[in-house]
């Protein structure tokens, strides 16, 4: 009955994001500054490897998820906000183009988990597939994904060939088998739009660079370190 009381209150959460547009621009810009706190943590937790600032400074990419929420009984489920940025051959970062995570699961499964999820996209064609209208983790046979995660000793060697590499860092609460397998990836156009005050896509916010936002500064700038 707790378990299920902190899903409930979980799943009240998340709902919560998707409120009206005096609420959407908070929760926009709290998913920019929580973005901006997991890519700090990772950057300093010493349960990463050096090969983890190495393979960031290399990749096309990020995708950042601050929270990740997934809980169930029976029958689970998962949802999280995140940001995409691209990375210029010059080094600098683009502005952020919002995303929403969704999926389901079945097994024996009970309780909630918030964890925090970076993706390091690595290539152009990781790039061009996340720019899709909508990406499935584990169904696009063309993009070879690994989740790295963390602990002790996680590292990027066995992931070097990999087009998306994804890191995690536990958050709060406890789930048996946290699985990105199935989970699609989805542009929040609404998000974008109100973020930017037009309308206007993901590949152009990253990669064509035709809109800005100086509140999420603070969060390329740091990416560029």
């Amino acid at each position: 009955m707790k378990a299920f009381r902190t899903l409930a209150l979980a799943l009240l959460a998340v709902l919560s994001l998707t409120g009206g547009p005096a609420r959407a621009q908070v929760s926009q810009q709290q998913t920019i500054n929580q973005a901006l706190g997991t890519i700090e943590r990772m950057k300093t937790d010493q349960n990463f490897e050096k090969n983890f600032q190495a393979t960031l400074a290399e990749s096309r990419g990020v995708l950042i998820v601050p929270s990740l929420y997934k809980g169930g009984f029976i029958v689970g489920g998962q949802y999280g906000n995140g940001v995409l940025l691209a990375h210029g051959a010059d080094h600098s970062w683009s502005y952020p183009a919002f995303y929403s995570m969704t999926g389901g699961s079945f097994g024996l499964q009970i309780g909630v988990v918030d964890t925090a999820i970076l993706f390091i996209i690595r290539t152009d064609k990781g790039l061009d597939a996340v720019l899709n209208n909508q990406f499935k983790f584990g169904a696009d046979a063309d993009i070879t994904f690994v989740a790295v995660g963390g602990g002790i000793g996680a590292s990027t060697t066995s992931a070097m060939g990999a087009d998306i590499v994804a890191f995690s860092l536990g958050g709060i609460g406890l789930y048996g088998g946290l699985s990105l397998e199935g989970t699609a990836l989805s542009p929040r156009e609404s998000w974008n739009a109100a973020y930017y005050g037009q309308a206007v896509g993901p590949r152009a916010i990253v990669i064509d660079h035709t809109v800005t936002n100086v509140q999420a500064d603070r969060l390329r700038d740091f990416l560029a370190r």
